[in-house]
């Protein structure tokens, strides 16, 4: 039974399924710019609700408060950002500067039933706080049949 199925090598780093070798060269490689963190960057979002409204925290540190842009059009929040950091080291024998540059863009669908002239965005200690207050829902009227 053992003869009549096909032997896989697993072993073969150039034939086993998953990430390619060129993708492994990133990882393994320290190259300005290529590590997986600046390269996959995405803030962390918490959304929670109540009975009158949404609350969204987007964890942005480090971001200044005029290089983010929310939009709320037909139920779809979006906020997008440009991260800029900067980092110099002066020494007696050398001197190190680097650039981490970097946008994102982050989209949550909603219900339509939204207040969308009375959403708030609030920005403290590198976390933004979107609250979208809801809209009353607009209760079914039973008709009487004359």
């Amino acid at each position: 039974m053992n003869t009549l199925m096909p032997i896989i090598r697993r072993n073969n780093r150039f034939n086993w399924p998953g990430p390619t070798l060129f993708s492994r060269l990133l990882e393994e490689t320290d190259l300005p710019g290529f590590t997986r963190e600046e390269r996959e960057w995405l803030p962390n979002i918490d959304i929670s609700e109540t009975d009158k409204e949404f609350v969204v925290r987007v964890e942005v540190p480090g971001i200044d408060k005029k290089d983010i842009d929310i939009t709320l059009t037909e139920g779809l929040l979006t906020i997008k950002g440009e991260r800029k950091h900067e980092k110099e080291e002066k020494e007696e024998n050398y001197h190190r500067r680097e650039s981490h540059y970097g946008s994102f863009s982050r989209t949550v669908r909603f219900p339509s039933e939204l207040e969308r002239d009375k959403v708030d965005a609030k920005y403290e200690n590198g976390v933004l706080k979107v609250t979208i207050p809801k809209a009353e829902k607009a209760e079914a009227k039973k008709i009487e049949v004359a």
